[in-house]
């Protein structure tokens, strides 16, 4: 096959891919952050993942507690609560991404992480320092679960 016909022929079957993808983009559920006009969503479903946005240590009283502690344990909650809106718990998570401004608080945050997670299931997951995070929090966490097919 000459060339320009390998090349047509590849992006036809690129552009054959791309619209089965846009299909099921009608697949996708979004959930949003429970009274809040935030610009995201806490989570969105798609297929049989669900992707939980970056969750803060913000109390039910909508404020960032000072204690890194109470943040840490807040910020799980905060998770579970995502989590819950798409139907799912903390036993269906697969992995997760903590973001910490100060790895001192190492130790503390991963008594209060594995006291979340039942001991044979406990995520895969990634960390990193970070300089700052939104309102001046101390951690962010986000994670991906399992939801079975939709």
């Amino acid at each position: 096959m000459p060339l320009s016909r390998a090349i047509l022929h590849a992006v036809s079957l690129l552009s054959l891919s791309g619209a089965a993808s846009l299909a099921s983009a009608a697949d996708l559920q979004y959930f949003s952050p429970a009274g809040s006009k935030a610009p995201y969503s806490a989570a969105v479903r798609a297929g049989d993942t669900v992707y939980v946005s970056g969750q803060l240590g913000v109390g039910a009283d909508g404020k960032l507690p000072d204690d890194f502690d109470a943040q840490a344990s807040n910020t799980m909650a905060n998770v579970g609560t995502a989590l819950g809106r798409a139907g799912l718990s903390l036993d269906d998570v697969s992995q997760c991404t903590v973001m910490i401004v100060d790895m001192a608080h190492w130790a503390a945050f991963n008594k209060i992480y594995s006291a979340a997670f039942k001991p044979d299931k406990l995520p895969a997951r990634s960390a990193m320092a970070v300089t700052a995070l939104p309102m001046g929090a101390l951690l962010e966490v986000d994670c991906k679960a399992y939801a079975g097919k939709p």
